[in-house]
């Protein structure tokens, strides 16, 4: 059965992106144990085999059902558009301790075997330790595996918010719903979301936060029980060529024509990216990549739009044309 998201005037101005580190911990840590997830980050998951080994996630896995309900209080909703890894984890860590116990136990009773198990009733037996347990476990996750690509990931996150957020001005939230998903739907002010089970919610003026994130995909999450504010959670464009060297994908004919650095620049922008995310992808210095990009800009092969504090550069149709091209 869908779920129901029912909209009032008020929610319609209330609606926002955002982009969540904190969440991103949590996701990679769940694609560890689904294989389900592995298809797009078999690349990072043979880079991460070793360094996940020396973590015990097992209780961090019992809150994460298959199907069911994952406890908020583990992994609120982003505070803001750019709340650092270090401003979430602070508010995970201040969690009710009642309030992580029921949830916590609603969420183990979704997974076979975990309520009655020794990690599951130790947790329950003493939620203050279990809150700071498991807040560090996370901690541990984010400098494991998520923050030496952060770089990269936030590009991919902020180039998805971008693009979207331009076609929310151009097609309204009731037209960009489904494009977004296929599993969204939109009619009479209410978005339907096909996923999970049957769950509805009249939004009373908070509105709905949209969320892209790398390592949901393939899954559409539809989160967070009163008092949070809705959100959805949907795989961020571009994902499929995350983890691909862009150095191994720039067609010899590109560097003939530009050289080497402009035509891994160039490759490289199957999404929006900023100068520092590219320079860290291409493993190259960040002034070799502005002289690049600036190069490329003048060239007509570029376009640059300024988005929060950095400068987001994507291809124009002549260098979507080119980079094509290149590799036919």
């Amino acid at each position: 059965m869908p779920s129901l998201l029912h909209f009032g005037e008020d929610d319609l101005l209330n609606c926002r992106f955002a982009v969540s580190s904190l969440w991103e911990t949590q996701e990679a840590v769940r694609t560890l144990n689904r294989p389900a997830r592995h298809g797009y980050h078999a690349p990072w998951l043979r880079r991460m085999r070793a360094a996940a080994a020396g973590l015990d996630l097992t209780p961090l896995w019992l809150l994460m059902p298959l199907r069911g309900y994952s406890p908020d209080w583990l992994g609120p909703p982003p505070l803001g558009p750019a709340a650092s890894f270090e401003e979430e984890i602070a508010a995970v860590r201040a969690a009710d301790p009642d309030v992580a116990r029921r949830e916590s136990a609603r969420s183990l009773a979704d997974t076979p075997g975990a309520l009655a198990s020794p990690r599951g009733r130790a947790m329950l037996a003493d939620p203050v330790r279990m809150v700071r347990e498991l807040t560090d476990l996370l901690e541990q996750a984010w400098h494991t595996l998520v923050e030496p690509d952060w770089p990269r990931l936030r590009a991919l996150l902020d180039a998805d918010v971008a693009f979207h957020s331009r076609r929310l001005a151009e097609v309204g939230l009731g037209g960009l719903l489904p494009e977004i998903d296929r599993r969204f739907g939109w009619r009479s002010h209410t978005l339907t979301v096909e996923v999970g089970g049957r769950h509805e919610r009249h939004l009373a003026g908070r509105g709905l936060v949209l969320m892209p994130s790398v390592f949901s995909w393939p899954d559409v999450i539809s989160g967070f029980e009163p008092p949070w504010q809705a959100t959805l959670v949907y795989p961020a464009r571009g994902v499929g060529g995350l983890w691909t060297e862009a150095a191994d994908r720039t067609p010899d004919a590109l560097v003939q024509l530009l050289g080497r650095g402009r035509a891994a620049v160039l490759t490289a922008l199957d999404e929006p990216a900023g100068t520092t995310a590219l320079a860290h992808r291409l493993r190259l210095a960040p002034s070799s990549v502005s002289a690049h990009l600036t190069a490329l800009r003048d060239a007509g092969l570029l376009v640059s739009r300024r988005y929060g504090h950095q400068v987001l550069y994507e291809r124009t149709p002549l260098g979507i044309a080119l980079a094509s091209g290149g590799g036919g």
